[in-house]
């Protein structure tokens, strides 16, 4: 996986995830809107088979996009190591 950057301002971040596809941009621009100072999460791949996930992301500025795009990374890890315990529970 590797992210590029394709548009960056104080409240808002644009980055492509290539090699990546809409499992991950879904998950992450879902757990982005549990954050109240997200405006916008959202994606979009141009081709399924062959394109990557841009993903979009706005706040209200009182939160660096980056930062909030880290905290949901964070609370995606939390949820999936309870998960795994969980499974290996049964």
């Amino acid at each position: 996986m590797e992210l590029k950057i394709l548009e960056e301002s104080k409240s808002s971040l644009k980055l492509s995830i290539e090699g990546e596809d809409h499992t991950l941009a879904n998950v992450l621009r879902r757990e982005l809107w549990s954050d109240s100072h997200i405006k916008v999460s959202g994606y979009n791949i141009d081709h399924p088979l062959v394109g990557n996930p841009v993903l979009v992301v706005e706040t209200d500025g009182k939160e660096d996009p980056k930062k909030a795009l880290l905290l949901a990374v964070e609370r995606i890890k939390k949820k999936n190591a309870e998960f795994l315990i969980k499974i290996k529970s049964f």
